[in-house]
């Protein structure tokens, strides 16, 4: 292009570092980024975002800060509210969980003069709920109206499924009302997360309920729905009515999840059914919920298990 005298603009600069990037080679996407500000024209906000998001998600977050400045002091590129939010949601999610970086980062976006939307305030949200701090969201949830940003279904469920995480399943059903109210209906998520929490303080049979609730009002369970009432169930030693949740998951050609398969597993093998687990692995290998190497590594330990127990007269 240059040799012909054509000069690159942004768009050049865009299908570039874009092209880098889904080709894994971000080096040489940062490394252009910086030549194309430097020689021709800077990158504008959305090729400037989609690089950051990139190394969000594959370098360390000190990395991503180290760009960013470098590309504001040197270009005079200033990251806007989807930068910070793409940091946000970066320092709020799995292994790089950390919730005071996050807020840190809400004090520069007031600074800076941005308004936080629902998105910021779900993610940071979604991260107390994780850590299963309850109250915490619910501060951030009365900050966000106090600001003014009305919630959505998504600030609904992302409560819903903290309360209930954190075993206020009291608090959790209450704001169903609040969400009819704003005129959002519970989906299969908010029945799901309300039915988790239940499980999880041993009322698997109040879980089972909120099931015909939730059909009743037109809402279809899915295969998260039924994995956790058959895991409900089986911590419950409901073995017969897990056993009719797993026909319905079996019949529906529905995935076992790690956890109900193991518990489900367990709670067969406990009650003497060893043909039926091994018919439950069956299924878990043939639907390929699971690999085989773990379905059987679960089925083995528990059989194992089984075998000492009955040598110390702790099981039949």
């Amino acid at each position: 292009m240059l040799a012909a005298g054509i000069t690159p603009d942004t768009a050049t600069a865009d299908v570039a570092v874009r092209s880098l990037c889904s080709a894994g080679r971000l080096d040489h996407a940062v490394e252009l980024i910086k030549e194309f500000a430097s020689k021709h024209c800077p990158p504008d906000t959305y090729t400037f975002n989609f690089l950051v998001k990139h190394l969000c998600k594959s370098s360390t977050i000190t990395t991503v800060y180290a760009f960013i400045d470098e590309m504001r002091e040197k270009f005079d590129v200033k990251p806007d509210l989807v930068t910070y939010t793409i940091l946000i949601d970066n320092v709020c999610n799995g292994k790089n969980l950390n919730l005071r970086e996050a807020m840190r980062l809400v004090s520069v976006l007031h600074e800076e003069g941005f308004k936080l939307d629902c998105f910021v305030y779900n993610t940071i949200m979604k991260g107390y709920c994780v850590l299963s701090r309850g109250s915490e969201a619910i501060e951030v949830y009365n900050k966000m109206k106090e600001e003014g940003v009305e919630p959505d279904l998504v600030t609904y469920n992302t409560l819903i499924f903290g309360l209930s995480k954190s075993g206020r399943v009291t608090e959790a059903r209450k704001l169903l009302r609040v969400m009819a109210e704003k005129g959002y209906f519970p989906d299969e998520v908010t029945y799901t997360s309300l039915m988790n929490g239940l499980c999880r303080k041993g009322d698997a049979l109040g879980a089972l309920a909120l099931l015909g609730e939730m059909e009743a009002k037109g809402c279809s369970p899915n295969a998260c729905t039924y994995n956790t009432l058959l895991h409900g169930l089986c911590k419950a030693r409901l073995v017969e009515k897990a056993v009719k949740f797993y026909q319905v998951i079996r019949a529906g050609g529905l995935k076992l999840d790690t956890a109900s398969y193991g518990t489900f597993v367990r709670a067969l093998c406990r009650d003497g059914r060893i043909a039926e687990a091994y018919e439950v692995f069956d299924y878990a290998v043939e639907s390929k919920s699971l690999t085989d190497v773990a379905a059987y590594s679960t089925l083995e330990s528990t059989l194992k298990w089984l075998r000492k127990a009955k040598e110390q007269g702790l099981a039949i």
